[in-house]
This record gives C-alpha cells, structure tokens and sequence, in this order.
C-alpha cells in the first residue's frame, strides 16, 4: 500500500532539494547550472584572482627594488597642507590672484 516513512521522507527532501534549486530537470538544470557557475567564475573569481597576482607581483618588484637600491630616498614626512587651501584658516582662500602681465 504506502511506501514506509522514511521512503515517503526521502521523496519529500529530494522534492524540496529540487523546488529550491529552481525546479528544473534534468539536462536542462544541469546546463543552467554550467552557465551560472562560469558566468560567476568571470564575474567574481577570475578577477580576484587576477587582482591577487597583481598584487603579488607589484609587492615582488617593490621588494627587489629595495633590496637592489639600499640608499634610495625615502620619503619620511608627510607634506604639509597649506591651511588656507584646506580651509582650516579662514582668509583668502577664494580670492583669485591678477594676472600679472
């Protein structure tokens, strides 16, 4: 008559493992799968990693070129803002200067 419980409970997991991933069958949820699967490996993976290696290889030449140059110049100090460019002190900081001719 009825199948026993814990046969009628596999079909209704594989119903519901089926229904969430989109309810296709077959050939053609496997071919949707394939499409959504490369289109994420060229949309997200393939450019991290790309960007990954970039950096790898930019931290590589920073780090041979200082090993190469051991009295190359370094810049230790941060630039100095002009205060009235940065609006920190207020004045003529909007004024524009003549042309001198």
């Amino acid at each position: 008559m009825w199948g026993s419980s814990w046969e009628r409970a596999a079909g209704n997991v594989r119903s519901f493992v089926g229904n969430s991933l989109g309810g296709l069958r077959g050939g053609s949820n496997l071919a949707s799968w394939v499409v959504a699967g490369t289109l994420a490996y060229f949309l997200w993976v393939k450019p991290a990693q790309d960007l990954k290696q970039q950096q790898q290889e930019k931290a590589a030449l920073a780090a041979a070129a200082a090993a190469s140059d051991p009295y190359r110049y370094i810049e230790k100090r941060k630039p100095i803002p002009d205060l009235q460019e940065t609006g920190l002190i207020y004045g003529n900081k909007n004024k524009r200067k003549p042309i001198e001719e």
